[in-house]
C-alpha cells in the first residue's frame, strides 16, 4: 500500500505526463493550421445539406441560411440574401448573394469580394463579370458573395468593427475559416459564411482585394504558384505581378486550399476607389477561367503570358523609422536596384530626417499614398525573386 509520500509523487508524475500529452496536442493542432480548425466545427455544419430559406424577404430577395446550388432553376440567375452573423441589438448582417446557374451541370466557380470593407475596385470586377454571364448558355454555376464583411462596408472600413469585449477592429482575413461558435463576431461570421454558404457550392473560388487605405497597390495575383490549378489561374490574368507567397495561413484562399478547392487572391489596386484602368484585366482574367472550366464558351483573352507578368516570390517593406512628411522617388511597377534611394522624409521645418534605400532588387508593387507617416509605417513594397520565400512586414492584401 502507498503511503503519502509516494502518492505525491504518484500525482506529480500523471500530471507531468497530462500536461507532456496536452503540450503535445496542442502543438499538433497548431501545425496543422486552418484545415484542423474547419475540421473542429465538422460535427455541427456536416450533416447539414439543402438550400435553407428562413422566411424572411429583404427588398424582394429571399433570405438563407444555408445554400445547395443544385436546389436552385438551372438557366437563371438567383439573387438572395445570406443571413450572417447577429448584432449586438439581435439583428442579423446579411451579405448579398447572386448565384448565375447554367442551364447544364459543370464546375462550381466563387467570385468573392467585401472581405475589406475599405475594397472597392473588387465590386465592381464581379459586376462587370456577371454582367457578361447568360445562365441560359452557361455549364456550371458563378456563385459572387459581394459584401462579405457588412459592417466594415458600411463605415468604408478595412477592419470588421467588434464590441464583445468593448468596440476593437478585426481583420476577418485573420479569421478564415472561422468559428460558427467562436469568441468574436467576425470569427462566428466566417464560420457561417465558409461551411453554409461558399465550401458547399465551390470548386474553385477566386477572392479579390485591394490594398488597405492608405496604400496604392500595383495589379497582382497572390498565388502559391507550387499548386498546379491555382497557377493556371493566376496566369490567366493579364496583370502586371504575381506574389508567389502564401501570406498569412488564416487568408481565405488558404481556407480553401486546405479543404481541397484551389483559389486565388487578385489585388486590384487602391482601396475606396473604383480603378477603372485596372478593373478591365482582372474581368477578362476572370472569364479566362470561367473558360478554363469551361463554364462559358468562347476563345481566351489576354493572359499574364501576353503582357509580361512580374513573379517574385518575396515582398520586402521599407518601413518609416520617424515621424514626418514622405517624398516617394519610385512609382508602381518601377525596377529597382539593391541600394537605391526611394524616399525622403521632412519634419515641420522642411529639414531631412530621414532618407530611405531598398535591400533588395525587384519590382515596386506597394507605396504609401498618405503624405504623412509615423514610425513603423510601410512606404514602399518591393516585390523580388528569392531562394527563400518571405513575406514583408505588415503586408496588408
Amino acid at each position: 500500500m502507498q503511503n503519502e509520500s509516494d502518492d505525491v509523487i504518484a500525482r506529480r508524475a500523471f500530471m507531468k505526463k497530462a500536461v507532456a500529452l496536452v503540450g503535445a496536442t496542442s502543438a499538433l493542432a497548431t501545425q496543422s493550421g486552418a484545415a484542423n480548425a474547419q475540421a473542429a466545427n465538422a460535427p455541427a455544419t456536416s450533416g447539414r445539406k439543402g438550400t435553407v430559406y428562413t422566411g424572411d424577404v429583404i427588398q424582394g430577395k429571399k433570405v438563407i441560411s444555408a445554400l445547395d446550388v443544385d436546389d436552385l432553376e438551372r438557366g437563371k440567375t438567383h439573387k438572395l440574401y445570406f443571413q450572417g452573423v447577429q448584432m449586438p441589438t439581435g439583428q442579423d448582417w446579411y451579405v448579398s448573394v447572386i448565384v448565375v446557374h447554367g442551364a447544364k451541370p459543370g464546375k462550381r466557380v466563387a467570385l468573392i469580394s467585401g472581405v475589406h470593407g475599405d475594397e472597392m475596385s473588387p465590386v465592381h470586377t464581379i459586376h462587370s463579370v456577371i454582367s457578361q454571364l447568360d445562365p441560359a448558355q452557361m455549364s456550371g454555376t458563378v456563385l459572387a458573395v459581394l459584401d462579405v464583411s457588412r459592417p466594415a462596408l458600411e463605415a468604408m472600413e478595412r477592419r470588421w468593427p467588434n464590441t464583445a469585449l468593448g468596440t476593437g477592429l478585426i481583420d476577418i482575413n485573420r479569421e478564415w475559416p472561422g468559428n460558427e461558435n467562436g469568441a468574436s463576431a467576425p470569427s462566428r461570421h466566417a464560420g457561417l459564411l465558409f461551411n453554409r454558404l461558399l465550401r458547399p457550392n465551390t470548386d474553385y473560388a477566386i477572392d479579390f482585394h485591394t490594398g488597405t487605405t492608405g496604400m496604392d497597390l500595383t495589379s497582382f495575383n497572390l498565388v502559391r504558384m507550387e499548386l498546379p490549378e491555382p497557377r493556371a489561374m493566376a496566369e490567366l490574368f493579364p496583370i502586371k505581378q504575381i506574389f508567389d507567397n502564401p501570406a498569412y495561413p488564416t487568408l481565405l484562399a488558404n481556407a480553401f486550399i486546405n479543404v481541397g478547392i484551389p483559389a486565388i487572391t487578385p489585388e486590384i489596386g487602391s482601396a475606396r476607389v473604383f480603378d477603372f484602368d485596372m478593373i478591365p484585366s482582372f474581368v477578362e482574367g476572370t472569364l479566362n477561367v470561367l473558360k478554363r472550366y469551361n463554364i462559358v464558351s468562347g476563345p481566351m483573352g489576354r493572359t499574364g503570358r501576353d503582357v509580361g507578368t512580374f513573379v517574385g516570390n518575396s515582398g520586402h517593406s521599407v518601413m518609416s523609422t520617424h515621424g514626418g512628411f514622405v517624398e516617394l522617388l519610385v512609382k508602381l511597377n518601377e525596377k529597382v536596384k539593391a541600394g537605391q534611394k526611394v524616399a525622403i522624409q521632412r519634419n515641420t521645418f522642411g529639414e531631412v530626417v530621414a532618407e530611405y534605400t531598398t535591400e533588395v532588387a525587384g519590382e515596386v508593387t506597394g507605396r504609401r499614398t498618405d503624405a504623412t507617416a509615423e514610425p513603423r509605417i510601410p512606404l514602399v513594397m518591393i516585390l523580388y525573386q528569392s531562394a527563400a520565400r518571405e513575406n514583408p512586414e505588415d503586408y496588408s492584401e
